[in-house]
């Protein structure tokens, strides 16, 4: 029964897991058509002699992409990408690939 508990428990870890992952990625999506959207129509919408290289028309991408990054870093941690075993675990990976293409290892 223990073993059963801990399986149900880890299982609703890794659910609550992927659904921040989710969240990140949905947050992500969002943010490249909102701003996208917005320095697009900034962009059409010019005046004559306005300049489109300004801080204020990169400001809310700029303020929304700092908060993006927070959230990344609270999903996946300061060391997402490059943590301590990355490189050990990246050319376990390629070896594998090599391996699973080729039947060997040369």
């Amino acid at each position: 029964m223990e073993d059963s508990f801990e399986q149900r428990q880890r299982l609703e870890k890794a659910r609550k897991r992927v659904k921040s992952i989710k969240g990140f990625y949905k947050h992500l999506i969002i943010y490249l058509l909102v701003n996208g959207f917005l320095l697009i129509m900034k962009a059409i919408n010019l005046d004559q002699g306005e300049e489109f290289w300004t801080w204020s028309t990169f400001i809310t991408a700029g303020w929304w992409g700092f908060g993006l990054i927070v959230h990344g870093i609270s999903v996946f941690g300061r060391n997402a990408f490059l943590h301590r075993d990355w490189e050990e675990r990246k050319i376990k990976e390629l070896m594998d690939k090599e391996k699973n293409r080729t039947g060997k290892w040369e």
